[in-house]
């Protein structure tokens, strides 16, 4: 009896001092933060030592990854009923949409009180806000929608009363915001807005946030499609202005994540022929925990496992190929007229809610990132030139190290098997799965064993994470194989979720 008393107040000790440690205030109802918090139906042969600590926005620090704080501009959500969930996240920069029809309803008159309220609480919890430039005001003739794809400002005097705003929002938060995105998704078909068109309104909206902070950080574009063709023949026209934007954005929702990277080297040939000083950057991307009968990613029978496996790969095979990343998104989004045709919850969200846009339940994929941010993060470095090898073309693979040398891989099933073969006295490249979705997230927790060969320093004491779960397992000697090359680690699980192998003293666990 004293022996589970003494139990008991362990856990209740570890648990005041973990809310203590990283940082929260009083934290959200919903929120679990216990070694169970997602727990799965997960079986492996290894030893469970521990669970993932989760980090707060403070301890983590900068990392590659952007949330996304959905539609605030057009009250799609509400930002108060969600932003207690951004801290303990991780996360440390979030997209915010500047929503002028929401801000200037009556000609002449500009309240921004709504924006500066959510600019001032991000900064004051250590997260830094992006602001996009999206979208119009209607009030005035040809200055664009209010929402998606409504066509972005054309006449003449739309054009003035665009600049007016830009103007306004960049001397107003000049000092307090220092990334900038342009407008969002400007070459959907909707919109019918011509290459040209979009080229000419970047630059003059750049122009106008550089003239009141020359060193603010700009990102150009915004394009729905992934495709290296949109985007050369977005940039092309762009001529010397090019140099205006330190990234450019692209979107690109597709079934399985990792097709995506099919593309990633064409997309960098754009770059580094037009804009060398450039990056890419995925802004925003994400499935549903349920099936959708609309939008991106429709029409497929979603989950929240299947969500969770779906943002954990696209957010670390961005990491991977060197791209900034959009978490899509923070919340679901209950869409409504006049923006969008007819009522309808966009289900992306990592939280869960109801028609009156309250938090009623955490959904996996939100602590499933609340354990990738709280190791990939600013304390990694990757490793181009990998130590670390796999005969399987189907499993994706990743080498980092901390800044203390310490080596980590993470890895997972992508589905796609690109093998080559000889045909005549060429080799050609195949692919070996014949389905075009292969390896689309799935609800199995099945994993099945692969064999890593390691030419690196010495592993000392190995551990295997799972990180929807968060859980870590020992790897034990029998697993490892030391001989003169290296380390071949035999036996272990991979699925198609991604998880790592690590040093124990890299992590922070509970």
């Amino acid at each position: 009896m004293r022996k589970k008393m003494k139990e008991k107040y362990a856990v209740i000790i570890g648990l005041l001092g973990l809310a203590a440690s990283v940082g929260y205030g009083a934290l959200p109802p919903l929120l679990k933060t216990g070694p169970d918090r997602n727990a799965t139906q997960l079986q492996v042969p290894l030893k469970k030592i521990g669970c993932l600590k989760p980090k707060s926005v403070k301890e983590v620090g900068n990392s590659n990854f952007t949330i996304d704080g959905a539609p605030v501009d057009r009250d799609f959500v509400d930002f108060d009923k969600y932003r207690d969930y951004l801290e303990p996240l991780g996360v440390n920069k979030i997209r915010i949409l500047t929503g002028w029809a929401k801000s200037e309803r009556v000609k002449g008159k500009v309240d921004v009180a709504w924006l500066d309220h959510i600019v001032d609480w991000c900064l004051a919890h250590d997260i830094e806000p992006l602001l996009e430039l999206s979208y119009g005001n209607p009030i005035y003739p040809g200055a664009g929608g209010a929402g998606l794809a409504d066509g972005i400002p054309k006449t003449p005097e739309g054009l003035k009363e665009w600049d007016r705003w830009v103007d306004f929002l960049a001397n107003h938060f000049k000092r307090r915001v220092k990334e900038w995105a342009m407008w969002n998704e400007p070459d959907l078909r909707r919109g019918n807005n011509s290459p040209d068109m979009v080229a000419t309104f970047n630059i003059r909206s750049a122009k106008i946030l550089k003239k009141h902070m020359p060193d603010c950080r700009l990102h150009g574009l915004s394009l729905a499609s992934a495709s290296p063709e949109r985007l050369e023949a977005f940039i092309e026209p762009m001529g010397e202005d090019v140099k205006l934007f330190d990234t450019f954005i692209y979107h690109g929702y597709i079934a399985n994540p990792d097709l995506s990277y099919e593309t990633d080297a064409a997309r960098k040939a754009v770059i580094a022929k037009y804009a060398p000083h450039a990056k890419l950057r995925q802004g925003e991307n994400g499935t549903a925990s349920e099936f959708l009968a609309t939008l991106a990613l429709r029409y497929i029978p979603w989950s929240e496992l299947s969500q969770a496996k779906y943002d954990l790969r696209r957010a670390l095979g961005d990491l991977g190929h060197d791209v900034e990343s959009g978490l899509f998104c923070i919340v679901d989004i209950n869409y409504a007229p006049p923006t969008f045709e007819v009522p309808f919850c966009n289900r992306k969200g990592y939280l869960r809610l109801n028609s009156k846009n309250d938090i009623i339940q955490v959904k996996r994929a939100y602590y499933a990132i609340q354990n990738m941010v709280s190791v990939f993060n600013s304390s990694l470095i990757r490793i181009p030139e990998k130590k670390i090898y796999i005969t399987d073309p189907s499993i994706a693979l990743f080498e980092y190290q901390t800044r203390k040398c310490e080596p980590l891989f993470v890895f997972w099933e992508k589905g796609r098997m690109i093998c080559t073969k000889r045909e005549g006295g060429t080799r050609v490249e195949y692919d070996a799965v014949i389905d075009p979705q292969s390896g689309k997230p799935s609800d199995s927790l099945t994993t099945r064993e692969v064999i890593f060969e390691w030419s690196g320093n010495e592993f000392k004491n190995p551990v295997w994470v799972d990180l929807i779960t968060g859980w870590v397992y020992e790897i034990p000697p029998e697993n490892q194989i030391k001989h003169a090359d290296g380390i071949t680690f035999v036996r272990i699980p991979a699925y198609d979720s991604p998880c790592f192998v690590t040093e124990r003293a890299v992590l922070d666990l509970l």
